[in-house]
């Protein structure tokens, strides 16, 4: 392919997630000449064939067009847009509270004038309270928060009015086109390079997303930009008849739950709760892991959740990221795909056999999964601090510890190592910003696209 000559744009983007769309919407209304580059396809080429029939192999494609491409790695989540400084991210250590919460006002704005529904889960404060308390009792924090659900149905089409929207505004995409390098001088940005062609820029905002922060981390390193390393959190999902979590569901949508366990005081967490809809296998890299999805437009009977457990390591291990990773491996090598179990054959120490699993009054959404036994997979310590959660939320929700909830596993969530910044969100070089979850700074679609937002901000009242 022919490198094309230098061309000029205020301001770049690399990536093309939330942080991305959102900031590049701000600065091209304040009048800003703006160019997103991202290593995907647009939205209408987003399409995998391990989704679309779930039965084959992942393809281990060049590029991942499920983290990557328009609207990266949430493009094909469940949707949620949860409204809360103290979930999906820490943003609120960059921002004073009340522009935290005027940004997250615009934020939810725009999603609401593109087709978000009108529905928000959590105002109830007093219901709220009430189970605040009755969960202290059982020794688990309920973690107040307000959730719009958009599914994944609903969310793809509000990624396809975005488009359309910045189009609109005159932004400019480069889709399929691979961010190499920075072009550095006298520790100021002057914009990137990629195979085909370099572009000057004033201003260069880093938002890679998940997908891509391997990249960025090795590039940071490059020019001697600090990260940290974070945490991994592994566990399993959850499954039970929606019946038994509709209490919290009906007024959370997506209950959060945290709890410290009693042998090994280790957190534990639910996360991306899902009523009434599908587990889901995923694939990160070279490894199989599970996740989950709901819709919209359809639900099933169940309810799925993430029971995770956070680990930070200390010295002189520092890749809690390849730890995870081991831990995938080692249950794809048992089954050669998801491991599915019932708790009631975990408690007795057993594996799961195709017949126990046809007779369960639970039916597995995820046909594909393999019956099996996670203690081979899972570490005592994790199956202890799931097994003690999983006892005190049947406490809270009778019937979640039931013999015959169903556990997936294993479910893995890496982080992004954490980037050094300043108050603005630049690093050391001068121009330079990072944002959203590829930054580990965020972990999820409404703090990405905050924080997107407030980049905008800082760089329009630089002039």
């Amino acid at each position: 392919m022919a490198v094309k000559s230098t061309q000029y744009s205020d301001v770049i983007f690399i990536g093309s997630g939330p942080a991305a769309i959102f900031g590049a919407l701000k600065l091209a209304e304040m009048g800003y000449k703006v160019a997103i580059f991202e290593k995907g396809p647009p939205i209408e080429k987003r399409k995998c064939p391990c989704i679309i029939d779930n039965r084959k192999p992942c393809l281990k494609c060049p590029v991942c067009f499920v983290t990557s491409g328009f609207g990266g790695a949430g493009a094909y989540s469940d949707g949620k847009l949860t409204y809360s400084s103290s979930v999906g991210g820490d943003m609120s250590k960059f921002i004073e509270r009340s522009d935290f919460e005027r940004l997250m006002k615009d934020v939810d704005s725009i999603f609401l004038d593109l087709g978000a529904p009108s529905k928000l889960y959590g105002e109830d404060i007093e219901e709220i309270e009430d189970w605040k308390y009755s969960a202290h009792k059982f020794h688990l924090e309920i973690v107040p928060q307000k959730v719009r659900h958009l599914g994944t149905d609903l969310g793809l089409e509000i990624l396809k009015s975005m488009y359309e929207l910045l189009r609109q505004k005159g932004v400019e995409f480069h889709f399929f086109e691979h961010v190499n390098d920075f072009i550095v001088e006298h520790n100021e940005i002057k914009g990137i390079s990629t195979a085909r062609g370099t572009y000057n820029s004033k201003y260069v905002i880093a938002a890679p997303g998940r997908a891509g922060s391997g990249w960025f981390k090795d590039i940071l390193k490059k020019y001697d930009i600090k990260t940290f390393s974070p945490y991994v959190d592994l566990g399993v999902r959850v499954e039970v008849q929606s019946a038994i979590t509709e209490p919290l569901t009906s007024l959370f949508y997506e209950p959060k739950i945290v709890y410290y366990t009693r042998e090994f005081d280790d957190r534990v967490r639910t996360f991306c709760v899902n009523p009434g809809g599908v587990v889901v296998i995923e694939y990160v890299n070279d490894i199989v892991s599970v996740n989950g999805h709901s819709y919209s437009m359809k639900t099933t009977e169940n309810t799925n959740f993430a029971l995770l457990v956070s680990t930070k390591f200390t010295e002189p291990f520092d890749d809690p990221n390849a730890y995870g990773v081991s831990i995938a491996k080692l249950a794809n090598l048992l089954s050669g795909n998801v491991l599915v179990q019932r708790f009631g054959d975990l408690q007795k120490g057993r594996r799961t056999t195709n017949d126990r699993l046809k007779r369960n009054p639970v039916k597995p959404s995820l046909l594909s999964a393999v019956p099996g036994d996670l203690s081979f997979a899972l570490p005592y310590r994790y199956i202890k601090d799931i097994t003690e959660m999983l006892f005190e939320l049947d406490k809270l929700l009778p019937g979640v510890g039931s013999p015959y909830t169903l556990l997936y596993g294993v479910e893995v969530k890496f982080y992004s190592n954490r980037v050094l910044l300043n108050e603005n969100m630049e690093t050391r070089i001068k121009g330079l910003y990072a944002a959203g979850d590829g930054a580990g700074i965020t972990r999820g679609l409404v703090q990405a696209a905050l924080s997107g937002l407030y980049i905008a901000e800082k760089i329009g009242n630089n002039g």
